[in-house]
C-alpha cells in the first residue's frame, strides 16, 4: 500500500512538471528516502535532472514544482496523506507525509502478513544461482560457509521479489583431484596396516584423511596390509568421494541450506561431451592447436590471453568441463546465471564469459560474484588456517560452536566484495551488542507483549490506528514500510547484506518504541493500548518475514 502511495505521488509530480514545463521530455520520477531525517519522508531530484536540460537554476525549478504540486494535491484524494512540500538545496523537492499515510502501512502488513515485503521486481525472471560447489576432497570450510549463507539467502530474496530462482551445487567429481584423494586415502590405509609411507606433499593432508582410511578398512574388514594392497585403487576413489559428499550434505543440512539441483561433473561434462563441445568451437574457428595442446581463442572476446583447454599430455584443463557445464546451464532456459565464486577466481569470470560468447550465448545473462574471505577471530586473535596442511576451520565447527543462526547472520554482515571478520566470542554472546541476539530479542519481545496483553488485560490488537502519532511509533512504521525497498536493493545488487542492515535498523526502531511508549499500563487509555498492541503485532510479522528470508529462527521466548 505504501508502494502504491509512492506511485501515486510520483504521478502527481509528473503531472505538475508537465504543467509547469510543457513540451519538456521528463525523466523517470524517483522518490527516495531523504538522507536527513528532518528533510521529510520522500525526496525527488527531478529539478536537478531538468536543470541540465533547461539550463535553469534547479532551486527555481523546484520552487515552481512545489507550488504546482501543492495546488494539484488540494484537489486530490491524497490530500490527507501529505502534510507539506518542501524544497532543499541544491534542488530537491521533498514530501512530508501525515501519520495517516503510515497507518496505511499497518493495514497492508495485516492484509499480506507472511507475504508482506514481497515485490514484483523480478517480473518472473528465471535465475539459477550456483554456489559452494566445493570439490568433494574435504569437509566444507568457513570460506564455503560464507558462500553458502550468501547464496541461500540471495535465492530466498530473489524469490520474494518476484523472480523464479533455484539453487545449484556443481560437484567437481572428475579430474585429477579425485584421483589424488583416492591415493591419499589408500596411502593412509596402508600406513594404518603397518606400511612405512612417505606421504607426498601434493596429497590431501589432515586427520580427516586418516579417519576416512580407518572407516574404509572397517567397512571392508581388511585385517592385513595385504588385504589393503589387494583392493583396487578405483575403490578408494569411489569410497572417498561418496564419503565426503555425505559429509558435505550433512554440513549443509546443519547450515540450513538445501539445494534444488546437484549437478555432477562426471555426468554433465563427461569426456565425450567435452570433446563434442570443443569440436563445435573448433568448427567456429575458436579452437586451435599449438605445441601439442588445444587452445581457446578467448582473446577474441576480451580475455587478456588465450587459454589451454587440452594439455599436450591429453588431459583437459579445468576450463574445458566448465565450458560444457555453462552450456548445460544456459540450455536449461534460465534468464540469468549467477556463479558465486571465491576470491581466487577473479580471472575465471572473463574466461567463462568469453566461452559463453563463443557458444553464442547472451553474456549479459551471466553474473560472477566474488565472495571475499571470512577471517575467524577468537579472544581477539586471528585463527590461522592452511588448507594444504589440512589445518582449517570447518563450516560445521563454527555452526556448532556459535549456533547456526549466528553463523549464518555473521557471514552476511558485510557486502560480498568486502572481507569479513567473524568474531566467535561476539557471536556467542547473549547481549545486545550481538546483532543476532538483538534482532531475535526484538521479535521475542513482540510475542511477550502480545501474551501479556491477552493474559493480563484481555486486550487484542486494534484494527484502527489513528491514535498512533508519537514520533517513536511513526519511526517504527516508517522502517517497516521500507522492507520492500531494501529487498529490491538486495535483488538488484545480488547481495543480501542490505537485509541484515535493515533488520538491525528495524530492531533499533522497535526497542526505541518499546522503551518510550507504554503499551499495557493501569489507567492507560484502552484504545491507545490496543492500537499500540497492533503496532507490536505488525512488527512481529515484519521481524518474522525478515528472519525467515535470512534462514534464521524466530524465537517467541528468550
Amino acid at each position: 500500500m505504501f508502494t502504491q502511495l509512492r506511485t501515486r505521488l510520483s504521478d502527481v509530480i509528473r503531472s505538475a512538471a508537465a504543467a509547469t514545463m510543457p513540451g519538456v521530455a521528463l525523466p523517470e520520477i524517483v522518490l527516495d528516502t531523504p538522507l536527513h531525517k528532518d528533510h521529510g519522508d520522500l525526496a525527488c531530484n527531478i529539478a536537478l535532472q531538468l536543470s541540465k536540460v533547461m539550463r535553469r537554476n534547479p532551486m527555481e525549478i523546484a520552487e515552481s514544482l512545489r507550488a504546482e504540486i501543492t495546488r494539484q494535491l488540494e484537489a486530490s484524494p491524497l490530500k490527507d496523506r501529505v502534510a507539506g512540500i518542501d524544497v532543499f538545496r541544491p534542488g530537491f523537492v521533498n514530501i512530508r507525509l501525515t501519520p495517516a499515510a503510515y497507518h496505511d502501512v499497518l493495514a497492508d502488513i495485516f492484509t499480506r502478513r507472511e507475504t508482506y515485503g514481497s515485490t514484483g521486481f523480478g517480473h518472473g525472471k528465471k535465475v539459477l544461482v550456483e554456489f559452494v560447489s566445493a570439490n568433494p576432497t574435504g569437509p566444507l570450510t568457513v570460506a564455503h560457509a560464507r558462500q553458502a549463507a550468501v547464496g541461500d539467502v540471495l535465492v530466498n530474496v530473489l524469490n520474494f521479489t518476484g523472480h523464479q530462482a533455484e539453487r545449484e551445487f556443481y560437484v567437481n567429481d572428475g579430474g585429477n583431484q579425485i584421483r589424488t584423494l583416492g591415493l591419499s586415502v589408500q596411502l593412509r590405509a596402508r600406513e594404518l596396516k603397518g606400511a612405512q609411507i612417505e606421504f607426498p606433499e601434493d596429497c590431501y593432508q589432515g586427520d580427516y584423511i586418516r579417519d576416512m582410511a580407518a572407516t574404509f578398512i572397517a567397512q571392508r574388514h581388511f585385517d592385513s596390509l595385504d588385504a589393503v594392497n589387494a583392493c583396487a585403487y578405483e575403490d578408494f576413489c569411489t569410497f572417498a568421494k561418496d564419503y565426503l559428499m555425505g559429509v558435505i550434505r550433512e554440513d549443509l543440512r546443519i547450515f540450513r541450506v538445501k539445494f534444488d539441483h546437484w549437478s555432477f561433473e562426471s555426468e554433465v561434462s563427461s569426456q565425450e561431451k567435452i570433446a563434442a563441445v570443443l569440436e563445435g568451437l573448433r568448427q567456429k574457428g575458436f579452437i586451435y592447436e599449438q605445441d601439442g595442446a588445444l587452445w581457446f581463442k578467448s582473446t577474441l572476446f576480451g580475455d587478456d590471453k588465450d587459454r589451454v583447454v587440452k594439455k599436450s599430455d591429453g588431459f583437459y584443463t579445468y576450463l574445458a568441463p566448465d565450458i560444457v557445464y555453462h552450456k548445460y546451464k544456459y540450455d536449461r532456459g534460465f534468464d540469468l546465471l549467477v556463479d558465486i565464486l571465491g576470491p581466487d577466481h577473479h580471472g575465471y569470470i572473463p574466461r567463462i564469459k568469453a566461452a559463453a560468447q563463443a557458444l553464442g550465448k547472451d553474456v549479459k545473462a551471466l553474473e560472477g560474484l566474488i565472495i571475499q574471505l571470512a577471517t575467524i577471530f577468537r579472544d581477539g586473535k586471528q585463527l590461522r588456517m592452511s588448507t594444504r596442511a589440512g589445518e582449517f576451520i570447518t563450516l560445521r565447527e563454527v555452526a556448532l560452536e556459535v549456533g547456526t543462526d549466528a553463523a549464518r547472520y555473521f557471514m552476511l554482515m558485510r557486502q560480498v566484495n568486502q572481507p569479513l571478520e567473524f568474531d566467535i566470542d561476539l557471536a556467542r554472546k547473549q547481549a545486545s551488542d550481538n546483532p543476532v541476539f538483538y534482532i531475535q530479542y526484538a521479535h521475542a519481545r513482540c510475542h511477550s507483549v502480545i501474551r501479556k496483553a491477552r493474559e493480563e488485560a484481555s486486550l487484542v490488537p486494534a484494527s484502527q490506528f489513528d491514535l498512533l502519532t508519537d514520533e517513536a511509533e511513526i519511526e517504527l512504521i516508517k522502517k517497516m514500510a521500507q522492507l520492500p525497498d531494501y529487498l529490491n536493493i538486495c535483488a538488484e545488487q545480488l547481495d543480501p547484506f542490505t537485509l541484515t542492515r535493515y533488520m538491525q535498523e528495524l530492531a533499533a526502531a522497535y526497542h526505541k518504541f518499546y522503551d518510550r511508549c507504554r503499551i499495557i499500563d493501569a489507567g492507560m487509555d484502552t484504545a491507545l493500548s490496543a492500537q499500540r498492541l497492533a503496532l507490536v503485532d505488525a512488527a512481529r510479522i515484519v521481524f518474522a518475514n525478515g528472519l525467515r528470508l535470512l534462514g534464521i529462527s524466530s524465537p517467541e521466548k528468550m
